[in-house]
């Protein structure tokens, strides 16, 4: 399980990492880009993303994940007036997930913590946010890179290298280690 908690900290510095690099290739416009009515901007995704976490992981081991203090629908309205804003409070929400999760030891893994009443193991409460975070990483970077068109510059294995990616990899010895070390 001190395997899952290191593992866990990489998988979420993993995703933060593909929000960082999206935002730098894009401008302020960009990120409030909407391409549909209704449809929500890398920055309406920024700050539901933010609320989120410091709901979820303020006092995250006493209190209930849904704060009272949290307007989540106020989340899908865009008040960000700089890109600098956006990413500092990106920061801020990602900052307050690895304080509460880095100090985090094998035994608090199968405490029982509340998301909206709902009892969750700390092992769940943390897979559900990876999956949650996964998720819309997913679409800032796919909306990023709509944005951006054939001035993208990919963030994984670019189309048409994976034969290369591939022997790289299969040139080195078997070794245990996690996929983000090479990042």
């Amino acid at each position: 399980m001190e395997s899952y908690l290191t593992s866990i900290i990489k998988q979420f510095e993993y995703y933060k990492s593909l929000g960082d690099k999206t935002f730098k290739q894009l401008d302020f416009e960009a990120l409030q880009k909407e391409f549909a009515e209704d449809s929500n901007s890398i920055s309406i995704i920024v700050k539901h993303l933010v609320g989120n976490m410091l709901s979820r992981w303020t006092h995250f081991l006493t209190e209930d994940g849904e704060k009272t203090w949290r307007q989540r629908d106020l989340e899908f309205e865009d008040t960000y007036t700089t890109k600098d804003a956006l990413i500092t409070d990106w920061n801020k929400g990602w900052n307050c997930l690895f304080n509460a999760i880095t100090p985090l030891a094998e035994t608090d893994l199968e405490r029982i913590i509340y998301i909206r009443n709902q009892g969750h193991t700390v092992t769940e409460a943390i897979n559900r946010q990876l999956a949650h975070y996964s998720y819309h990483v997913g679409q800032i970077v796919f909306l990023g890179k709509l944005v951006k068109s054939k001035n993208w510059e990919s963030l994984s294995i670019p189309k048409g290298d994976s034969k290369k990616y591939n022997a790289e990899k299969f040139s080195k010895e078997k070794e245990r280690r996690h996929f983000t070390d090479d990042l």
